[in-house]
């Protein structure tokens, strides 16, 4: 609008000095066009996720920035996901060097939220211009449900052996069930596992891998026919709250939900596992009975109480399964094992 003023006042006066005042505007306009297009130019982004994180708190993604140009600096760039508000900010990238971003989005439900393309901005150098460009940078989100609700010991749990007694071995036993072999090391495997010759032998972290006792483990049963709704939310965060609690006890624990299912385990990989696979569960979606007795499930359903299962948990949002007092649903803490990333490469 300034240059419009300008250039009329300067074409009805006839005034050199607006003449030359208008074409230094015209000039700065169209360098920081230039400026602008040069900085979204040549950059290669990944992006970096956590494995999971649950509804309620911040997750964070990180990206690492890379400026293949030669000679120009990448100045004030915008990263963001489309359909998300937050943006992560890098201030500089210098030419043939690496920078690193963080947003923190939160979500308000469970589930895998695909990510398909990175929206890359900026208003580099004077604020006249906004460019953007997106790139491609496929992946996901995975959030998992909450695990801080107050769930009580099922009965079918009630006569477990204590924590000691299931980390001791048997005769003829491993420590965690029969000896099966040795595997490469997975995030979330219990360091005491590792076998160290093997791991000298090959340079990778090597494991003894056991067969879990399945007699022992406690099976919980998401019922998965009952409708989309807060009630079955509410449902997913009892199940998960119930198998965190029962795993932080040292339990092997086994997850049935519909026609899946994670075999019986323990430990920070089952964990993963669990919660991975209830952040997939679709409601309303057909049951199927569990692959072992329901005398040795416990149901946990958002419908009518269930019979016939070794113990029966009714998930009413607000009742004694009780969330405590904490964040909002819909967010995400994240641990930062098996990190995924998809990489970008800009024009």
């Amino acid at each position: 609008m300034g240059s419009f003023a300008i250039g009329f006042a300067a074409i009805n006066t006839g005034n050199n000095l607006l003449y030359l005042l208008l074409g230094a505007m015209l000039g700065a306009m169209a360098v920081s066009g230039w400026l602008s297009e040069q900085t979204l130019k040549r950059l290669r982004i990944k992006r970096v996720v956590a494995r999971g994180g649950h509804v309620g708190a911040p997750i964070p993604l990180h990206y690492r920035i890379t400026n293949r140009k030669r000679r120009l600096t990448t100045y004030a760039l915008e990263l963001q996901e489309p359909g998300l508000p937050e943006i992560a900010f890098a201030a500089s990238v210098p030419p043939n060097r690496t920078a690193t971003a963080t947003a923190h989005p939160v979500f308000l439900n469970r589930g895998v939220y695909p990510l398909s393309q990175l929206t890359l901005a900026t208003d580099y150098p004077f604020g006249l211009f906004r460019k953007e460009r997106d790139v491609p940078v496929p992946g996901e989100i995975v959030v998992w449900p909450r695990v801080d609700l107050r769930v009580r010991t099922p009965a079918g749990a009630a006569g477990r052996r204590p924590r000691a007694d299931l980390t001791s071995p048997a005769p003829g036993r491993g420590i965690r069930g029969e000896y099966r072999g040795l595997r490469e090391y997975r995030s979330g495997d219990d360091p005491r596992d590792i076998h160290w010759k093997a791991t000298a032998r090959t340079g990778r972290p090597v494991i003894r891998e056991y067969d879990r006792d399945a007699s022992e483990a406690l099976w919980i049963s998401l019922d998965v026919s009952t409708p989309e709704g807060v009630a079955s939310e509410h449902a997913a965060d009892v199940a998960a709250s119930l198998l965190v609690k029962m795993i932080g006890q040292g339990a092997p624990v086994a997850l049935h939900a519909g026609e899946n299912f994670v075999p019986p385990g323990s430990g920070p990989a089952q964990r993963e596992r669990v919660l991975d696979a209830l952040a997939r569960v679709e409601f309303g979606s057909p049951d199927a009975p569990p692959p072992v007795s329901k005398a040795r499930c416990v149901r946990v359903t958002a419908g009518a109480r269930p019979r016939g299962w070794s113990d029966e948990i009714v998930a009413r949002p607000g009742a004694q399964t009780g969330a405590r007092a904490g964040p909002p649903r819909g967010a995400t803490a994240l641990p930062t094992s098996d990190p995924h990333t998809p990489e970008a490469t800009g024009p």
